[in-house]
């Protein structure tokens, strides 16, 4: 399977300021399989070390000397290593975290060499780490599951992904190409992007299997809960993995997820969860202006999980389900689709930067509103409302609208891509005039270069 993160890897490779690479991403997002083709691609050596699977590995990091190191490599290994023809790979180093300080010599002393460290728990084991992490001397790169657009060339779909690539806004989307994407995108909200669901998919199309892989990606997780026995019980982990999926689309209540307990067990488990990249929190926003981040409300937030596909095997949702069920709002109440959009956005991120999403949320008395998402394009904030059907009111689009003052935002449902100015009245009848531009969801990816186009469409409205 192709994914976008490849261009960014041999990029690295190639570039004559390279450091040490450190990826970040859940467990079974792809890490591992990444590295092994950048090396067999790019005809490299793959020297792989495991340290989850050989924890006396470690031993063989005991100098801070590179030269030293990579003899005790060669010589473990029986390998010649050839500095400027191997990729060193130090994977599952969340098992051993403080040699991630050890890459700062690679940086200084060996920077010929290209070095990649990979942990699924790693952002978890950094949160209370005790060594110098090296500033400056490593970069990052942030792992997601598949993306709906790397789910269709996965299943053979390349024709689709790039009929998507070269859409553009003033064209019409044939009926028959439409229909077909919806569907693809109902089968990717069952399947995921979970790298080893998809390829179970692609060569079976079993959804039984399917059901079955995603079951025991959910136990794998669970079994992780073990390694944070001491810190928590795992019962409160328990109680939040199985309420995030009752919650979605909604703010976040931790008394939801058990009315018997207090909240800050509750609250220290998500947030483990978070560290863990298992499931995401976005944080209200007052969106006055940018960054997004600086005015977020810490008590106000909504959770997406890891990925669209172990949602639905939470849920008990099957591929037969879903394909007989007309429009998404009739799904969890619409969460589902939240969480489809969400996982798309995050996949938006450039590889070298955390994804993280944001929405906006009114409380006050007699005024609620709440717009699904709040993102950043360039240097203007674009409200994004989604909505299941192909239909749907936008009441607090249009408060957001009204009271930021904003003149342009973004709706993703399952109708044919449109744009227009609305002019309406808010619901305490204040007027409000904007461009808004719908798509579906099959054109979330593409979000960008469509605001781009939109820009210049509006203009001639």
């Amino acid at each position: 399977m192709k994914r976008n993160h490849s261009l960014f890897l041999i990029n690295w490779l190639n570039s004559s300021s390279r450091k040490p690479l450190v990826i970040r991403g859940a467990r079974q997002v792809g890490k591992t399989w990444l590295i092994r083709n950048l090396a067999e691609s790019t005809k490299r050596q793959l020297v792989e070390l495991n340290f989850e699977k050989q924890p006396n590995l470690e031993s063989l990091f005991s100098s801070n000397q590179p030269e030293e190191i990579i003899a005790n490599i060669s010589a473990s290994f029986n390998r010649t290593i050839e500095l400027t023809n191997t990729i060193l790979f130090l994977d599952e180093i969340q098992a051993t975290p403080h040699l991630l300080a050890k890459l700062r010599w690679f940086a200084e002393e060996m920077p010929e060499l290209p070095v990649v460290a990979a942990g699924s728990l790693l952002d978890f084991s950094l949160a209370d780490h005790k060594f110098s992490m090296p500033v400056g001397r490593i970069s990052y790169m942030y792992l997601e599951p598949l993306s709906f657009e790397e789910f269709l060339e996965a299943i053979g779909q390349n024709e689709l992904k790039k009929y998507l690539k070269n859409y553009h806004l003033q064209s019409t989307i044939p009926t028959a190409i439409h229909t077909q994407l919806m569907s693809i995108v109902k089968e990717y909200l069952i399947i995921g992007g979970m790298p080893t669901a998809v390829s179970a998919w692609t060569s079976q199309k079993n959804p039984e299997v399917i059901n079955q892989i995603h079951v025991d990606l959910l136990a794998t997780y669970r079994n992780d809960f073990a390694k944070y026995r001491g810190r928590l019980s795992t019962e409160r982990l328990e109680d939040i993995l199985t309420s995030i999926p009752r919650q979605l689309g909604k703010k976040f209540v931790y008394s939801h997820a058990n009315p018997d307990v207090n909240t800050p067990p509750l609250k220290q488990a998500l947030e483990l969860l978070d560290k863990a990249r298992f499931c995401h929190r976005i944080f209200a926003t007052s969106a006055n202006d940018l960054p997004l981040k600086a005015e977020i409300k810490e008590n106000f937030f909504k959770v997406i999980l890891l990925d669209c596909g172990l949602i639905s095997a939470e849920l008990g949702l099957s591929l037969y389900q879903l394909k007989s069920v007309s429009e998404l709002i009739l799904i969890n109440s619409g969460g589902l689709a939240e969480q489809l959009v969400g996982q798309q956005l995050r996949n938006l991120f450039p590889a070298f930067v955390s994804p993280s999403l944001n929405y906006w949320q009114r409380s006050e008395s007699g005024a609620n509103a709440e717009v699904d998402y709040v993102i950043q394009h360039k240097n203007i904030i674009v409200p994004v409302e989604v909505k299941a059907g192909s239909t749907g009111t936008l009441k607090s689009l249009h408060q957001f609208m009204e009271s930021k003052k904003r003149n342009f935002a973004v709706r993703i449902n399952s109708d044919y891509p449109i744009i227009g100015p609305v002019e309406v009245k808010t619901s305490q009848g204040l007027p409000v005039k904007y461009t808004l531009l719908s798509i579906p969801f099959y054109l979330t990816e593409q979000l960008p270069r469509l605001i781009e186009e939109s820009g210049n469409i509006s203009n001639t409205l």
